[in-house]
């Protein structure tokens, strides 16, 4: 994977598929979509669409969560950067801020979008594999092998989100209901683009994530997806359901390392559209 092996975005994310960029590299390839524009609904830690457009695979991305918490973070750093670098920068990372920043996400409404982007990014970076709703590293005594500051490397994770600042006329960020973008956003973006869908677990989604899903919110997205024309993948933890959902379409198996709770294996599935190529050398690691 080369450069890639540098992490291009400051969240850690439950799922992430930051490693995953190098096959998404291969779609742009296999699809002639270099310098295209790329789309994630579900943008999380938005690690794949960051390592295209700092590559130059990608001339313009569009990141995209519900969550207004991590909306709000994705916005203020592309449009605030200055600022939210600076209260990174001048913030201890304390138990008492953890604290803190736990009461303002609990009462967002309450606080303006920078201090919301503040609680998301300390939260990420303290809290048990990235989860905004997980407990802190080490334990709230700290009594822990690891302390809340492990993940927390100022220096460096300023430099990312100042580096995203620096593209921010490439980067176009959004807080909509995954359909809701399909339907308005989608329409008006130019035929060489690539759309990765990486919704919340089928299984887990209500433990990783504030905003998960029931069944017929996934079917809900296949039914969407059958009126988009842009070319499109989506990946989904491996069970009957999804595979079922997605009956009409190509489906590969494949393995992807986990990191939430607990270091293991899983398998995943991915479903191309209709327009898609397959790379030729596919996903490397097939589930049996």
């Amino acid at each position: 994977m080369g450069a890639s092996k540098v992490f291009s975005t400051p969240l850690r994310y439950p799922g992430g598929k930051g490693k995953f960029a190098h096959f998404i590299k291969q779609v742009f390839e296999a699809n002639e979509l270099l310098d295209g524009h790329y789309i994630e609904p579900y943008a999380g830690g938005a690690g794949v669409a960051l390592e295209l457009l700092f590559h130059e695979y990608a001339s313009t991305i569009h990141i995209n969560d519900f969550d207004p918490a991590v909306y709000a973070f994705w916005n203020s750093a592309v449009g605030n950067t200055e600022e939210l670098c600076k209260t990174i920068f001048d913030t201890a990372v304390t138990m008492e801020n953890w604290h803190h920043y736990k009461n303002v996400m609990n009462n967002s409404a309450e606080h303006s979008e920078l201090e919301l982007a503040m609680a998301t990014f300390f939260l990420n970076r303290t809290n048990r594999s990235g989860i905004l709703k997980a407990g802190v590293i080490g334990g709230k005594d700290q009594a822990g092998k690891w302390k809340l500051d492990v993940r927390f490397n100022k220096e460096d994770l300023v430099k990312r989100i100042d580096l995203i600042g620096r593209y921010k006329n490439r980067i176009k960020v959004y807080n909509l209901d995954a359909v809701a973008l399909l339907n308005l956003i989608i329409p008006t973006l130019p035929k060489k683009s690539l759309m990765y869908l990486d919704p919340p677990y089928y299984v887990k989604g209500s433990g990783l994530y504030r905003n998960f899903y029931n069944h017929d919110d996934h079917v809900r997205i296949a039914e969407a997806l059958g009126d988009v024309e842009l070319p499109w993948i989506v990946s989904y933890d491996n069970v009957p359901e999804i595979k079922e959902i997605y009956a009409a379409y190509r489906q590969d198996e494949y393995l992807l390392s986990y990191t939430a709770q607990q270091k293991k294996k899983g398998s995943e599935v991915m479903i191309y559209g209709p327009s898609i190529i397959a790379p030729s050398h596919a996903l490397v690691s097939k589930a049996s």
